[in-house]
């Protein structure tokens, strides 16, 4: 009997077993240390779901569900940290690299938006490169409560789970081999990153220029 439950694991299922579990880390300590590049980690999953031809429309709820639950969880563990730098004379690791990855014109942006319209910019803030610890700071700074975050933390990270598979179900659905797809979304969303930063460049290139 053993040995017949033993013969029925095939090697996909023992890569399930092991890749949702780390996408699940991955996008966590992405979301509590930004370095990871965690949109190309769940478009790269969901191209990897879409090629699985047997159990696709499963595996694709499964990247969504766990995309979203990792960024969620992240989130508010990094909302919880910073909350305790706050509270704290000396502050604390996490909220000095939130206020580093934060730049002042970006704080003050996030804070008037934060008070014309409140948490829908947590919405917003999940969707944009880079708008994520701007508006997460501003929240901190204006104090506002762990459960109040929470509420309009959870549809930012669906949305940003929507978002980011999307891009790796039309990698993947453009090309036969999962490597194609994962090389199409994985450069898609670093073109998706990039393009603020470049925009904001050649901007304060012109404008002196144009005064």
């Amino acid at each position: 009997m053993i040995l017949t439950a033993a013969a029925q694991v095939t090697p996909e299922s023992t890569q399930q077993a092991v890749a949702y579990p780390s996408l699940f880390l991955l996008v966590v300590v992405g979301a509590l240390v930004p370095v990871v590049p965690t949109g190309a980690l769940v478009s790269s999953a969901a191209v990897v779901a879409l090629h699985r031809t047997d159990t696709s429309p499963f595996a694709l709820l499964i990247v969504f569900g766990v995309a979203s639950l990792a960024a969620f969880a992240g989130d508010m563990g990094l909302y919880w940290l910073g909350r305790r730098g706050m509270r704290s004379r000396n502050g604390s690791r996490w909220l000095a690299a939130i206020r580093d990855r934060a730049p002042e014109e970006r704080l003050r942006q996030a804070q008037d938006k934060l008070d014309d319209h409140g948490v829908l910019v947590l919405v917003l803030s999940r969707l944009v490169p880079a708008g994520r610890l701007p508006v997460m700071l501003a929240c901190l700074l204006a104090q506002m409560p762990v459960r109040r975050f929470a509420r309009g933390n959870l549809p930012a990270c669906l949305a940003w789970a929507v978002t980011y598979q999307l891009i790796g179900i039309l990698g993947g659905s453009l090309f036969p081999e999962p490597w194609q797809g994962v090389a199409l979304a994985v450069g898609l969303t670093v073109v998706i990153s990039v393009a603020p930063t470049l925009w904001r460049h050649l901007r304060s290139q012109k404008s002196p220029s144009g005064a």
